[in-house]
């Protein structure tokens, strides 16, 4: 038995039918790959069954104190059933993308069942007229509680529940040990409630200390210019109002040779070039629609914070960045220009923000006092007068570089599934594996009923910004990479793009040298080949079908 982290229980204090506190991923898998290739569906559950052992939060299930006056336990359930959590289904005919965007977007939507272990997987088949699906293949949706898991540790899990061998019977087991806990009786947990309620009430005030500490040399250091001052007054937009029960799906994908080709032509991050075709999604999208706002729209970034606080016995270890997307900028370049700078003034601020030890002070809040505000927040619909100042949620979640196996079948796409929190309706997720970037998209369905359309504005961004890319590096303009940022903070802009002009463009780095630019044509020129003719649409993700 063992009681939930601070942070662990907030998402269970924020678990909410309109907002059910639950991450997810859709696998697609190659059969031909497997013993016989093929797969049945009671040797998926047989891979699932001997490596669930591995990890105790898949037999976790959650047990309240009486009167919710303290955090949660976690118990190993002696009822567990692992039928209960694996299901078995197929898409009805013709069986393509938007019938699996569809049935994924509602699967994900349903809350899990709290007094279980707070997991499900979906076994899919007939995927037989989605392009770039293996003959046979099938598709493997997993969700999991938040308090579980968060997005870096997501990826151990996957490590879990996958081999990295095609024949998993040739690969040595341990002897599973399954063992479960005895549950504690209403005495135990009042008076442990009683002896943490003490504890909490000195981490309050300690903790408050604290972080008004912290706060007070953030101060300083934004007076001192040491720090940037973040920008948290996003304008509002569809994905502002109120969450509703109802999800929806896409998910567009980019070789990974063409968003490196792009950062290396354009010297920034791999992640500002994710963060500026996001930018320009959403540009699209909103001008479709006549909603673009004069000033740009922000972003929340979640941050590992292991590195940064050191490792704990908590699930998650996570804060949060905001940065500014310069969706008023209409140049692809310029715009990329000022997402590498907010990203790089996004850092420095994450370096001093105690906004994970706020986040730990909720999280020591008694489940009583925080579950009705929580309640309060969500139904009387305070989301409407409280606009958090971001947009959507952009998690980038750094997938295997080498193959993984599910029963023997490899999988050939990995697509990530975010949570929406009260107020945004919007959650991108990246996901790198076997040469190929998914960006996945979940939405409210009543602020985006039409995902595949902004799935569509997604690759027209990519496309814009490769050619702006590709037509600098002609022009050969001399290279001048973004500046690193300032620590003056950055003015807010508004409606017109000749608001950036101080802001640099990146463009393609100019060969000085009959040597240099060989290796230009040998290196990045090929990468920039490849990426033009994704761009221009000779190649064909398995997302891009009838929408």
């Amino acid at each position: 038995m063992k009681q939930l982290g601070v942070l662990d229980t907030a998402f269970i204090n924020l678990e909410h039918a309109n907002t059910p506190q639950h991450v997810g991923g859709l696998g697609i898998y190659d059969p031909s790959t497997a013993p016989g290739g093929a797969v049945r569906f009671k040797g998926v559950i047989a891979n699932f069954e001997r490596r669930l052992h591995k990890h105790t939060i898949f037999r976790s299930r959650l047990v309240k104190v009486p009167g919710n006056v303290d955090r949660p336990y976690w118990v190993q359930d002696a009822n567990f059933d692992v039928e209960f959590h694996i299901r078995h289904i197929a898409l009805p005919q013709p069986g393509d993308w938007r019938q699996l965007c569809i049935l994924v977007a509602r699967l994900h939507a349903r809350p899990l069942d709290m007094n279980r272990p707070l997991w499900e997987a979906y076994i899919i088949e007939g995927l037989d007229n989605i392009p770039g699906v293996p003959s046979g293949g099938f598709a493997i949706y997993t969700k999991m509680h938040h308090s579980l898991v968060d997005g870096a540790g997501g990826s151990s899990i996957m490590s879990v529940i996958h081999d990295l061998e095609p024949d998993p019977a040739a690969v040595p087991q341990a002897e599973a040990v399954v063992t479960a806990d005895v549950m504690p009786n209403a005495l135990y947990l009042a008076s442990s409630a009683a002896v943490n309620n003490v504890r909490n009430t000195v981490k309050m005030v300690t903790g408050g200390a604290g972080v008004l500490r912290d706060l007070g040399k953030m101060a300083i250091g934004m007076a001192q210019k040491k720090i940037p001052v973040p920008s948290i007054t996003s304008p509002r937009t569809r994905f502002n109002t109120p969450v509703g029960p109802h999800r929806v799906f896409e998910a567009a994908e980019f070789p990974l040779a063409d968003i490196k080709a792009l950062k290396d032509l354009c010297e920034v991050k791999i992640n500002d070039v994710i963060l500026a075709i996001i930018a320009g999604g959403l540009r699209h999208y909103l001008m479709h629609h006549n909603e673009l706002p004069d000033e740009s729209l922000a972003v929340s970034i979640p941050l590992d914070m292991r590195t940064r606080r050191g490792m704990t016995d908590e699930n998650n270890q996570v804060g949060s960045v905001f940065v500014e997307l310069h969706t008023n900028v209409a140049d692809p370049l310029k715009r990329l220009a000022g997402v590498y700078k907010s990203s790089q003034e996004a850092k420095i601020y994450g370096e001093n923000s105690p906004l994970v030890d706020v986040l730990r002070l909720a999280g020591v809040m008694s489940p009583a006092l925080t579950r009705p505000l929580v309640n309060a927040y969500v139904n009387n619909e305070l989301t409407r007068h409280l606009p958090l100042g971001i947009t959507s949620v952009v998690s980038n979640v750094a997938g295997p570089t080498f193959p993984l196996y599910s029963a023997g079948a490899q999988m050939v796409r990995y697509y990530g599934l975010g949570l929406l929190t009260p107020g945004v309706g919007l959650f991108h997720l990246i996901f790198s594996s076997n040469g190929i970037v998914t960006l996945s998209i979940i939405g409210d369905r009543d602020s985006m009923p039409d995902p595949a359309f902004y799935r569509e504005c997604i690759e027209k961004s990519f496309a814009e910004l490769f050619a702006a890319a590709k037509a600098s590096l002609k022009e050969g303009e001399t290279a001048t990479a973004p500046k690193k940022a300032s620590a003056k903070p950055a003015r807010k802009s508004k409606a017109s793009s000749s608001s950036t002009a101080s802001v640099q463009k990146p463009v393609a780095k100019k060969a000085r040298s009959s040597a240099s630019s060989s290796a230009a044509k040998s290196g990045t020129v090929k990468a920039k080949q490849s990426a033009a003719s994704s761009a221009n649409g000779k190649v064909v993700p398995i997302s891009q079908t009838q929408s």
